[in-house]
């Protein structure tokens, strides 16, 4: 796209700036949720909210037609600020790209699709239709759960919904599932002088470990999609440390490829444990947002993947060569979870689309390449004159 930016694009740029400056570490959003709130005002959104759970909404029109943009708030944490090339809460414009934490991942496409459904309005784009934008939390440990309430509280229910998660301006037609277990083994205490009379649960487990390993290898395949699993935290109690573990725990994290289920996870675990002293369990999350609310997250979700011939794929990909008077590039499809669970379960038409490289995302020296959220912004508007 053209270099030299509009004032409106220019005003968009320097919004993303600012909501970079803005750390905003999961169940800390309060700040930055106000300040989407208080430029949705600022555009002449019909109708600005924060709900129970700290989530932003904003809303125009109030057609029939019920079409949401959706980003999430939160970031994680940067625990390595002085190795950064710039400073990760600068926000700087520099060579191109828009520096910091949240950049990519996601305050970017958030930014972009909060200016786009002003601009659909304005163009006229809106009529029958009724345009949420939202800003959700606590997506980096309960991806969904945000969106579960928000629903919920608002009796919504979307006709299309656009996951505006970092994809390169690729449309993005699904992602991984996830399943994430807890196994522990239970032995006998014993004291460390005589580990005989007793039984270690981290040697219980050591076998289990090992199927873990062996069973990562044989989901791995070269070529297409394929599932994964790692383990990805570990622990032991024992009564001192002179005394052999009465139990060890190890956190499972599996991701589902297109093609494989959660009940295809059951037996796996199943396997894991057979003829040990073991026993798993769905490793459930407990969080409490910005607001107060408490979550209760189950990491465990199938994977899921809109139809290349759906409706809603078709008109995005008119939206996009519209825009960039480009050809479709290739589809894409995320290795990571996002809040699309939510709406996919409730049998929403749900796809991908925003700026910035993925690959970056949770990284050192992330950044976003400004010609690409100028060019999500107009995507995301034209998409709802296509819809």
């Amino acid at each position: 796209m053209d270099q030299m930016y509009s004032n409106k694009e220019l005003e968009l740029i320097e919004f993303v700036q600012k909501a970079v400056q803005i750390k905003s570490y999961s169940n800390e959003e309060e700040t930055l949720a106000q300040f989407m709130k208080m430029e949705m005002e600022r555009l002449g959104y019909d109708e600005v909210l924060i709900d129970t759970t700290g989530n932003v909404i904003g809303r125009i029109g109030d057609g029939p037609n019920k079409i949401q943009f959706d980003s999430h708030l939160d970031t994680v944490r940067v625990t390595d600020e002085v190795a950064w090339q710039v400073p990760p809460f600068s926000g700087e414009n520099r060579e191109g790209f828009i520096w910091g934490r949240g950049s990519v991942d996601m305050k970017s496409a958030l930014c972009a699709s909060i200016y786009a459904v002003a601009l659909a309005r304005d163009r006229g784009y809106i009529d029958g239709k009724t345009v949420y934008v939202t800003g959700t939390v606590c997506e980096e440990f309960c991806d969904g759960e945000n969106l579960k309430h928000l629903y919920r509280e608002l009796n919504l229910m979307p006709d299309y919904c656009v996951i505006c998660e970092p994809s390169d301006n690729r449309i993005t037609l699904g992602h991984k599932g996830k399943a994430q277990i807890r196994i522990t083994t239970h032995g006998v205490s014993a004291h460390g002088s005589a580990p005989e009379k007793g039984i270690n649960a981290v040697y219980e487990m050591a076998e289990i470990i090992k199927g873990v390993e062996h069973l990562n290898e044989s989901l791995f395949h070269e070529k297409g999609q394929h599932g994964t699993i790692v383990l990805s935290d570990i622990s032991s109690e024992a009564a001192s440390l002179n005394a052999v573990p009465s139990q060890c725990s190890i956190y499972l994290d599996r991701r589902l490829s297109i093609g494989e289920t959660l009940e295809q996870v059951k037996a796996e675990m199943d396997q894991l444990i057979e003829g040990k002293r073991a026993s798993w369990e769905v490793g459930t999350l407990y969080h409490t947002t910005w607001k107060g609310k408490q979550l209760t997250y189950e990491p465990m979700h199938d994977p899921w993947k809109i139809e290349e011939e759906h409706p809603f794929t078709k008109a995005l990909e008119r939206a996009y060569v519209g825009v960039t008077k480009r050809q479709v590039p290739p589809f894409d499809f995320w290795d990571f979870g996002t809040n699309a669970i939510t709406p996919v379960s409730m049998g929403v038409p749900t796809i991908g689309f925003g700026p910035g490289d993925y690959k970056l995302a949770h990284m050192r020296d992330e950044r976003c390449e400004v010609s690409q959220i100028v060019e999500a912004y107009y995507v995301y508007s034209e998409l709802l004159a296509n819809l």
